[in-house]
């Protein structure tokens, strides 16, 4: 049984209000979106909350999930991003427009990103580190989904993030601490 697989039938028995079933996916999950929020609001103690906030509104929002349109670690990644950048909104701590847009912190300098330009950079990369990137920093997926989904063992995919993140360092010297935060991933 696939993972996606797996979930689906996981969900369905939250959708019969089966907390138990809830617990089955925090344990799953929990690390890699725990990784998300902190990366955004990068305070410990927040993070915490905003990931219990996050499995509240999954529990409270399991019906509108459709398994045909797609993962569920898709869907719970926008909920906690969703969730976590409304926080920070509210108390004014940090602005951010869009995933890679213009980041605002009002305690430090405006940085910006400039988009094209790191698109640029990763389309310069092999096909393989692209579509290793692709898989696990704009789809979603976790390391061991995508070394399946792209039909290698798990270190050598491992070893395409690093190269890639590795190239993008040497493309991006100045901006690369930015790049990393933007880009590393619980796995």
């Amino acid at each position: 049984m696939s993972h996606h697989q797996e979930d689906v039938s996981v969900i369905s028995r939250i959708k019969n209000k089966e907390k138990d079933a809830l617990y089955l996916l925090y344990d799953k999950y929990s690390g890699a979106l725990f990784g998300i929020i902190l990366r955004i609001c990068r305070n410990q103690a927040l993070a915490e909350d905003l990931l219990q906030e996050t499995f509240i509104k999954i529990w409270e929002n399991i019906q509108g999930y459709d398994s045909d349109k797609g993962r569920f670690y898709t869907w719970a990644y926008r909920i906690a991003k969703n969730t976590t950048l409304n926080a920070l909104r509210k108390s004014d701590m940090l602005i951010q427009t869009e995933d890679l847009g213009v980041l605002k912190d009002k305690s430090t300098t405006t940085t910006e990103v400039d988009l094209n330009s790191l698109n640029g950079a990763i389309k310069k990369l092999e096909p393989h580190h692209q579509e290793a990137l692709s898989l696990v920093y704009f789809r979603g997926y976790t390391h061991r989904e995508a070394n399946e989904e792209m039909g290698v063992p798990l270190g050598t995919f491992k070893s395409y993030i690093r190269q890639a993140l590795q190239l993008l360092r040497e493309s991006y010297k100045s901006d690369f601490l930015l790049i990393w935060w933007l880009f590393e991933i619980v796995v």
